[in-house]
């Protein structure tokens, strides 16, 4: 896929994706933009299903949905607020600890740079450039497995990793597409261009895809 290509692309794209379900931290976005529920429930999707963080999610932010109660509620209370999303003992320790890292270190704030917000406890590239996306509205490219996964497989970069995703799409990306290439190709990954054969037939952009390392197609 060209350069020229990723801009015809790009409102075909959203145009399908207009139909599908679209992520559910995309949705907390939608209804407020606030940058403290955005990370929480960032940590929480990791390895989890959107239902299962959506619903997990709720339940925290009814206990507490600022620092400085997140802080003060027990690891008990946090944990079983969460559960069942996966690792949820892993992901009580660690709100409660980046909930007092902010308040300690950020009087209160969620920071606002992918420096700062790498140095809290638990949180990757992914989940700072989500932040600053959603919780920010600031340019960022959030790089997960589909947004890897997919535009390797348009051809439009040749990468080995997320990270080296993130940075080459960077360089090449019109700036104008970063903030919402996660939400589109999250929900375009899960329900159209799956990781193993994925639906070809149901694509309205089949046709400017290189189709790398496609082996079996529906």
């Amino acid at each position: 896929m060209s350069d020229f290509a990723i801009q015809r692309v790009w409102p075909l794209l959203k145009k399908q994706v207009s139909d599908l379900s679209v992520p559910w931290l995309d949705v907390v976005a939608a209804r407020e933009r606030d940058p403290f529920k955005i990370l929480v429930s960032c940590i929480l999707s990791l390895r989890t299903q959107d239902k299962t963080t959506g619903v997990a999610s709720e339940r925290l932010f009814a206990l507490a949905s600022k620092p400085e109660a997140m802080a003060s509620l027990s690891l008990n209370k946090i944990r079983n607020a969460i559960y069942p999303v996966g690792f949820y003992n892993v992901k009580a320790k660690t709100i409660k600890a980046l909930s007092g890292t902010i308040m300690r270190d950020y009087d209160g704030r969620v920071p606002d740079s992918i420096d700062e917000l790498l140095k809290l406890k638990g949180v990757g590239r992914k989940t700072a450039n989500l932040v600053i996306t959603l919780g920010f509205n600031k340019d960022g490219i959030c790089v997960d497995t589909h947004v890897h996964r997919i535009t390797n497989r348009w051809g439009y970069v040749k990468t080995r990793s997320p990270k080296e995703t993130e940075f080459a799409l960077r360089g090449k990306l019109p700036r104008r597409y970063w903030k919402e290439i996660n939400g589109l190709l999250v929900a375009f990954g899960q329900q159209i261009c799956k990781p193993l054969s994925p639906f070809c037939t149901r694509c309205d952009i089949e046709g400017f895809c290189a189709k790398a390392g496609v082996t079996r197609s529906r």
